[in-house]
C-alpha cells in the first residue's frame, strides 16, 4: 500500500506532505510497530484522547500534557532509531502540523494569563476538543501500525 492510500484510509489527507513521499510504499517494520505501540499507549492514556469535562481538570495541566508529547515522541524516535522510519514519517508530521500550532498558540496565551479568564478557558477547551478528534485518529493509526487492537473506544464515556 502507498502512504497516500494509508492516509486516505484514515481521513488524514489534510496533512501537508510532498508527493514523492506519498507515492512511497507504506511498510512498517518491527521497529515501527514497537515505536507505534510506545506512543499509542502514551496518547491513549492522556488528555489527548480523553474528555476534559468542564467540572474537572484544568487547562494548564492539559496543555502541559499535550506539550509533553514532543519530548515523549523524541524519546521514542531515539529509542527505536532509524529502523522505525515509517513511524518517524507520521510522528514528525503530526507533531509539526497538528500539535505544534495548538501548543504554540496556547503556550503564549497561558504566559499572558489566559487561564485566569473564563472565556479563554472555554475557548481552550473547545479547541482541545477539535485537536482531540485528530489525535484520536492518529492514535488509531498508531494502533494499526503497531498491529494491535484499537482501544480508543474501549470505555463508555
Amino acid at each position: 500500500m502507498k502512504w497516500k492510500k494509508w492516509l486516505e484510509n484514515w481521513g488524514m489527507t489534510s496533512l501537508r506532505i510532498k508527493t514523492p513521499f506519498l507515492d512511497m510504499e507504506w511498510k512498517p517494520q518491527e521497529a515501527d510497530r514497537n515505536a507505534s505501540w510506545d506512543l499509542y499507549i502514551e496518547l491513549l492514556t492522556r488528555i489527548t484522547t480523553q474528555p476534559l469535562p468542564k467540572e474537572h481538570g484544568d487547562e494548564q495541566t492539559a496543555l502541559n500534557s499535550i506539550f509533553s508529547l514532543f519530548a515523549i515522541t523524541r524519546s521514542v524516535l531515539k529509542t527505536h532509531g532509524r529502523d522505525a522510519e515509517e513511524f518517524a514519517k507520521i510522528a514528525i508530521v503530526v507533531l509539526n502540523q497538528v500539535i505544534r500550532p495548538f501548543t504554540a498558540k496556547w503556550h503564549k496565551l497561558s504566559l499572558a494569563g489566559a487561564f485566569e479568564d473564563d472565556k479563554l478557558c472555554t475557548d481552550f477547551r473547545n479547541e482541545l476538543e477539535e485537536l482531540q478528534k485528530v489525535l484520536v485518529i492518529y492514535t488509531k493509526m498508531l494502533a494499526d501500525m503497531a498491529g494491535v487492537e484499537d482501544l480508543t473506544s474501549l470505555e463508555d464515556i
